[in-house]
This record gives C-alpha cells, structure tokens and sequence, in this order.
C-alpha cells in the first residue's frame, strides 16, 4: 500500500489550541501532545509562573507554547482570555476546557454553600462561557473543535464527590447542547470521560485506600491512568480525524463504566 499521499489526519500545524488548567496533570500533558503535532498551544491556568515553566518546556522541546493567564470561575477574566487570544491569534481552532474545581470531598449532605459555589462557579459556569465564547470566535475563522473534560462521575456519582459529580453530569449535557446548536457554526463540541488518573487534583480519591479499593473494584484495568493516557483522546477530538464527530462522550476509564 503507498501511503506517501496519505494525509496526516492528527496534523494540527497552524492551529491555535486554549488549555485550560494545563500547568499539570491532564492538561498538561494534553497540551504537550497537541504541541508536538504542530499547534501553538496557549497554557492557562489561574497562575502564570507554572505555566510559563510548562510553555517554555515545551518550546525547548521544539514546539510553539505561549501563556495567558485565567480563572475561568471569573468572568471577567474568561472575557479578557478571549479579546487577548483575537488580538494576539486572530483566530482559535481547539478548545479544551480542563480547569475545574472539587473543593470538597465529603458526605454530600455536608456541602457547604462555599463550595457548593466554587465548584459550580468553575465546572459549569465557567465552561459555559469558554464554550460560548470560544464557538463565536472559532466560527469566525470556519470552524474548530471543542473538547470538554467531564468524568465519569457525570455518569455515575463518585463517593463523597457528590456536588462535583453533578458539575461533571451538567458539563455532559452542556457538550451535547453546543454540539447540537454549534454544528451549523463548524464546531464540533465533544467530551472526554476521564477515570482515576493520577493528578494532584485528583489526589483525594487516589491517596485514600478506602475509596481507591471502591474504585479500582469497578475497574476491569485495575489500575489507576497516567495523564498522559488522556492526551490521545484529546488529540483525537482535535484533529480531522474526528471531524464527523461532534456530541460524543468518550470514556478513558479502564473499563470502569463497564460497571
């Protein structure tokens, strides 16, 4: 078979990608892999120096990495992300929608309002107007793809993260109604369904033997991700090889969903 006229389909060259909460962990090594197939990817967490440290890295490694800075649970800030991103781009071809929040890890019943509010204020609010926003500018230059990271929490609630679970089943539902409205705009609107990964973020559920035990007693792989497992998943919602594929929900979990 000659494949020398075969396209690359996980091209990504002269694109521009937005990480959001990528200093670390899934976002992180999301950006890295989408860097390397050729997009500039802007790291953005609420901090700057960590993602100037990921940013540089990145450049060092050969690829084109630049920084801005946002808390997407203030709208303000999500505002000032996207004027800079047309001013300094003129466009924006790949979203993902990473940072979150998960304040508390408790009985459900025991939620406080604070949290109950940072979380919402992050994991819904926040990706509706990166979703909203970044649909109107992607459209301007014919299209993109957005990928929003739930959990597999939005399917099944995970012990005491229950006010983060129910973000995660709203962020669900939230990818399929941009995916509905927005196809007409040529953007493509998915969702990755990570399971246990190893992340700080996630560290109250992988440091807790109790609820590891639970978790891993769901899941056929027995074992706890790596991040960088869910950067092929990214990279896939990304590219023009999933460019007939816009409302999809893919599980990255090990099995766990299996049940």
């Amino acid at each position: 078979m000659n494949t020398a006229n075969t396209p690359n389909t996980f091209d990504l060259t002269g694109k521009v990608a937005l990480v959001t909460g990528s200093s670390r962990g899934i976002g992180e090594a999301a950006a890295r892999l989408l860097a390397a197939h050729g997009a500039h990817v802007i790291i953005s967490s609420r901090k700057a120096e960590p993602c100037e440290a990921v940013a540089a890295s990145i450049r060092e490694a050969g690829g084109k990495a630049s920084v801005l800075a946002c808390h997407v649970g203030e709208p303000a800030q999500i505002d000032a992300t996207f004027e800079a991103i047309e001013r300094d781009f003129g466009r924006l071809d790949i979203l993902v929608n990473n940072a979150a929040a998960n304040p508390y890890f408790g009985h459900i019943t025991e939620t406080d309002l604070g949290a109950f509010q940072k979380t919402v204020d992050v994991n819904i609010r926040g990706y509706f107007f990166m979703c909203a926003k970044g649909a109107k500018l992607m459209a301007k230059n014919g299209g993109g793809s957005i990928i929003n990271v739930a959990s597999v929490n939005g399917i099944t609630p995970g012990m005491w993260q229950g006010i983060y679970s129910i973000t995660k089943a709203a962020v669900i539902s939230m990818t399929h109604a941009f995916a509905k409205e927005c196809a007409s705009m040529k953007v493509r609107v998915n969702a990755l369904l990570p399971g246990a990964t190893d992340t700080k973020f996630a560290s109250a559920l992988t440091t807790n033997p109790e609820v590891l035990k639970l978790v891993m007693g769901h899941t056929p792989m027995n074992r706890v991700a790596d991040p960088s497992e869910m950067a092929g998943a990214v990279l896939y919602l990304a590219s023009n090889a999933s460019s007939y594929t816009t409302g999809a929900c893919l599980n990255v979990d090990g099995g766990y969903l299996l049940g």
